[in-house]
């Protein structure tokens, strides 16, 4: 068995692709539209899993836009992604300089959540041993739910 992708759907390719591209710095590998049935399909891979997306077609998130969706309430997508990065701190300032809400700080240098444009909750943990806690995330509060 092998993991082949999770699909999400977007309200807004746009919003979505930013956040996943030039925020996150996922790839997109390939993408797909379909006149009859009106929607797009893009495939995203993160940075170290490029290589692998190319040979085998995973792991991937698909990107599901249906053209004539506007948004999604819950349980039309799912719980989370999570994403194992090198620096969770230098990942969530980056997020937060840009206006992405930190919904979980990383107060233990491990964890964090933030959302999507479309709400869908993504897990930043820190790859290895947790860094050690700092300021400001140490006293920054949670906002919102993950």
């Amino acid at each position: 068995m092998r993991f082949l992708h999770t699909m999400i759907r977007v309200s807004s390719l746009t919003d979505t692709l930013h956040f996943f591209c030039d925020l996150l710095g996922f790839q997109e590998i390939k993408r797909s539209d379909n006149n009859t049935g009106r929607y797009t399909l893009v495939y995203l891979a993160a940075p170290e899993d490029v290589d692998t997306a190319a040979r085998y077609a995973a792991p991937l998130i698909e990107l599901t836009h249906n053209w004539d969706e506007s948004s999604y309430a819950g349980g039309r997508n799912f719980g989370h992604i999570a994403l194992s990065v090198d620096n969770i701190y230098d990942i969530c300032k980056r997020l937060q300089k840009a206006g992405v809400i930190i919904n979980r700080p990383p107060r233990d240098g491990y964890m964090a959540f933030v959302r999507t444009p479309d709400n869908i909750s993504i897990e930043l943990l820190q790859k290895g041993e947790p860094l050690p806690p700092q300021e400001p995330w140490i006293s920054q509060e949670n906002i919102g739910q993950w």
